[in-house]
């Protein structure tokens, strides 16, 4: 039967020879180059066509030079959508421009706490949080995520004691969490925010994953007690613009937000963005609301088709279609696959026989052993192919 829908998400698109991270470069972390890869979080899907007419047009311009963020059609652009998808009212003088969401992460540790002391994180976390703060000199410590009926909840009593910690300086907190698309509820919010203004403790919340929640997101503004935090996001995921470049952040105080920009204009010599990046961002959030919406429902039915197939082949599984993201993250626990050995061997098998990329999941932590991380932001056809592989090395490994 054709594709009906107003947006082909079925169409493959060939990314072979495009410099892409994802396709040109998987032998780099897996070894071999002909892999079909399930891995880092961008799509296969093409972008919003309201972006592809956008930058169509701004090419036939044919000039680039410097350009600026810091005008009422970007920062208008961006609250619009947050007002209008979410519900919260969010001043765009406190909105400042980055290159990218972890830039911004690092420049904010940077300026609100010292070389060695903490930032507490949820675990597993996204592996790029572990590198930045290492490279910092700050110390991550962790509060592991309790996983229990098929979804995680907040540890409260290890959450509070590393928040009542004296070198502790900083939440960063994951919102939707990546990897286990926890979408936080507003009690959850509610109660880190009172932890957080109890123990001093400033909060950076990393929202990039935002427009693929399936559960109700709230913004970090609607629970915050004080101006002590810093809400950083992009349209990069949503709207699988990354190599577009561009993020940005809301800072409601002050005397943070000019520290913020010092670092990025004077001491980072970032203060012309990529005009692309840019163009990018207002289009998609002044035009992109149907396109994202019809995104996310056929997102949720490749999430849906990974629970159906796993479960029916390794009931032990109980693998759950998450809150948000379309990161599956599936616990191999119930099948033996319990350690780094055999781990290992099931990466051995999805690679050199079956021909599959997936992330194994002690890339985001110890918290991850016995895990994967499957990325499904692509077409179904593609999806299905990586369950053949994944189910067929599975039944090999499990029958040994």
């Amino acid at each position: 039967m054709p594709n009906t829908d107003p947006f082909d998400f079925d169409r493959q698109v060939d990314r072979h020879g495009t410099y892409c991270t994802q396709w040109d470069y998987v032998a780099d972390r897996f070894g071999h180059a002909d892999l079909l890869p399930f891995t880092i979080s961008d799509m296969d899907i093409e972008t919003a066509p309201c972006i592809r007419q956008t930058l169509a047009k701004r090419l036939e311009h044919g000039v680039f030079g410097y350009s600026r963020w810091n005008h009422d059609d970007f920062k208008g652009a961006v609250t619009g959508w947050f007002a209008r998808r979410y519900g919260a009212r969010l001043d765009p003088e406190s909105l400042v421009y980055g290159p990218s969401v972890i830039y911004i992460i690092a420049q904010l540790v940077s300026l609100w706490s010292k070389p060695g002391e903490g930032v507490l994180v949820h675990t597993p976390a996204y592996d790029a949080f572990g590198n930045m703060l290492s490279a910092n000199d700050r110390v991550l410590l962790p509060c592991p995520l309790i996983k229990g009926e098929g979804s995680y909840h907040i540890d409260w009593a290890c959450f509070e004691r590393q928040a009542a910690r004296p070198d502790c300086r900083i939440l960063l907190l994951c919102s939707p969490h990546n990897p286990t698309g926890r979408v936080w509820t507003r009690d959850e919010l509610g109660r880190m925010a009172d932890i957080c203004q109890r123990h001093g403790v400033r909060v950076i919340s990393d929202d990039i994953h935002m427009d693929m929640s399936f559960s109700p997101y709230l913004p970090w503004s609607e629970v915050a007690l004080d101006d002590g935090w810093a809400l950083v996001s992009s349209g990069s995921k949503s709207f699988n613009i990354p190599a577009l470049g561009g993020a940005y952040a809301f800072i409601p105080n002050e005397g943070a937000r000019a520290d913020y920009l010092r670092q990025l204009k004077a001491a980072h010599g970032l203060s012309s963005p990529p005009i692309l990046g840019v163009l990018a961002h207002i289009s998609a959030y002044r035009e992109g609301d149907v396109w994202l919406d019809a995104l996310k429902a056929y997102l949720h039915g490749n999430l849906a088709l990974v629970a159906a197939r796993l479960n029916a082949a390794f009931p032990a599984i109980d693998y759950r279609v998450p809150e948000g993201t379309y990161l599956a993250w599936i616990d191999l626990n119930g099948l033996g696959i319990d350690s780094a050995e055999r781990m290992d061997a099931l990466q051995r098998l999805l690679v050199e026989k079956y021909r599959v990329a997936i992330m194994r999941g002690d890339t985001y932590g110890p918290e991850g052993r016995g895990f994967i991380r499957l990325n499904v932001g692509c077409s179904r056809h593609k999806v299905e192919q990586g369950l053949a592989a994944l189910i067929g090395a599975l039944t090999e490994l499990v029958a040994k």
